[in-house]
């Protein structure tokens, strides 16, 4: 009997003393975890990251307790740390385009080529940013579809994101009769884009003959607009310039159509 309770003594104290440090472990967790939340919630981190971020922190605290844990109970933690990494690594190699996206997600939320809000192209779509997943970037297209892009080809790929400057500039290309004249269009053309109030003064805009083409001249006219204006500034110009062009007698070639006459 003293010899059973001598073996039991032990065994009942690291059982007891693994059982106070899972509970303590737990609230402390709970404590921290409050903390952490609620200095990211006031941090300057992204909004996308913040939830991973959370978890990323006290889903190692976890891992950690459990590792204590066992080594208080005697189970040899080398031999347990082992097998988790034999496990990782197999469930590596079988999600590894989910930790290539996975990457490809921490890469983005870190160098942050784009937000959310930004009206981006990349994937051969574009659209407006939604959301920076862990694992997938979603898109908006102006036709309200939504795209889900996955991030390791993302992150390895061209990125076209239209937000970040300020400023953008509007390319239009005109062609008119070779019976027009050319300062009449050129003046013309001049004048509606410093007649528009979204037109930028400073660069200024450019309007120049740019082109001996095949049934028309052409006119290249260049103007700077605030990002958000860019839209209305180019319809209202083509808009404009076709109404003018009509008020002053400038012929608008018609496109050339090819004719295919079928042999019988």
């Amino acid at each position: 009997m003293d010899q059973f309770i001598t073996l039991a003594v032990p065994i009942i104290k690291s059982i007891a003393l693994a059982i106070l440090t899972l509970v303590i472990g737990l609230i402390v967790i709970k404590w921290i975890d409050g903390i952490v939340k609620k200095s990211i919630d006031n941090s300057k981190i992204d909004s996308n990251s913040k939830p991973i971020l959370k978890s990323l922190i006290i889903g190692s605290l976890k891992v950690l307790l459990i590792i204590s844990v066992i080594n208080i109970l005697g189970v040899d933690t080398t031999s347990f740390v082992a097998l988790i990494a034999a496990v990782g690594f197999a469930v590596g190699l079988a999600f590894q385009g989910s930790l290539s996206n996975f990457a490809g997600g921490i890469l983005l939320l870190t160098l942050r080529p784009l937000r959310v809000g930004d009206y981006v192209e990349a994937n051969g779509y574009s659209g407006t940013v939604q959301a920076v997943q862990i694992l997938y970037t979603e898109l908006v297209t102006v036709d309200n579809k939504v795209i889900f892009i996955p991030n390791g080809s993302l992150s390895n790929n061209s990125i076209v994101n239209y937000s970040i400057k300020d400023t953008r500039r509007v390319d239009f290309k005109f062609g008119v009769g070779y019976e027009s004249d050319a300062n009449q269009v050129i003046g013309v053309l001049k004048e509606i884009v410093k007649n528009h109030a979204q037109v930028l003064k400073e660069p200024e805009p450019f309007v120049r003959m740019s082109e001996h083409g095949d049934r028309a001249v052409m006119f290249t006219v260049r103007v700077w607009v605030e990002a958000n204006d860019y839209w209305t500034v180019y319809f209202d110009i083509i808009e404009t310039v076709k109404k003018r062009f009509d008020a002053e007698n400038i012929s608008i070639p018609y496109p050339q159509m090819d004719v295919h006459i079928e042999q019988r």
